[in-house]
């Protein structure tokens, strides 16, 4: 059997330890990528371009809520991602696959169910907690901005989670390799898609998605 690379990417090491084991514990050789932080995350899936799967905290260093999400999603569109958080309501799970998450994991769980949800999603399907049922987006603005964060393209969604972090557009022109003028471009692309005057408004609008987590 190949090995599978796995990244678990989590502030607490004990938790880290915690999905080790998990992963440890499964048939097959597993090759594990550590990250304390989301820099590192994203360091990490840049230097394993064949990993297998990331397990994702939703809110560690250098990131918060479903952004980190977004942004990896973009960057890395084969990598299959799991969210780990210990904000496990409805809200939170359905908007995480929302987003592009191939399951997600309370932190409540034990070995034996977090080791299951990896197995699930490294065989192709979607894991979710038990309790977990699914339904439709409670708040119908919410469901609306969803639905136009997936009309971004990668290099879109990419630019506007840049814009959330406080980026100036000379500054993700360098981080992306590209022109200040096809940032500019992008940008004025983002504002249309999103219905929306001004860069402020945009990072608004991507702010009410965490909105119903609990820090």
């Amino acid at each position: 059997m190949q090995e599978q690379t796995i990244i678990i990417a989590d502030d607490h090491p004990l938790f880290r330890d915690a999905l080790r084991q998990a992963v440890t514990g499964m048939e097959g050789r597993q090759s594990i990528v550590e990250a304390g932080d989301f820099a590192a995350a994203r360091r990490a899936a840049g230097a394993h371009a064949d990993a297998d799967l990331m397990l994702l905290d939703l809110s560690m260093p250098g990131v918060s809520g479903f952004s980190g999400l977004m942004a990896l999603r973009s960057e890395f569109a084969s990598l299959p991602i799991v969210i780990v958080s210990a904000t496990d309501d409805a809200t939170t799970i359905r908007r995480a696959l929302e987003l592009g998450a191939s399951g997600f994991i309370s932190k409540s769980s034990g070995i034996e169910d977090i080791r299951r949800s990896i197995q699930t999603v490294l065989a192709g399907d979607i894991a979710t907690p038990e309790s977990y049922r699914d339904g439709q987006e409670q708040d119908p603005d919410v469901a609306d901005l969803i639905h136009r964060l997936h009309t971004l393209t990668p290099q879109q969604s990419r630019v506007l989670t840049m814009l959330g972090e406080g980026l100036l557009n000379k500054q993700i022109a360098y981080e992306l390799g590209v022109s200040e003028a096809t940032i500019k471009a992008h940008v004025s692309a983002i504002l249309l898609k999103l219905d929306v005057d001004s860069r402020t408004q945009a990072v608004i609008q991507l702010g009410k998605i965490n909105m119903a987590m609990v820090a």
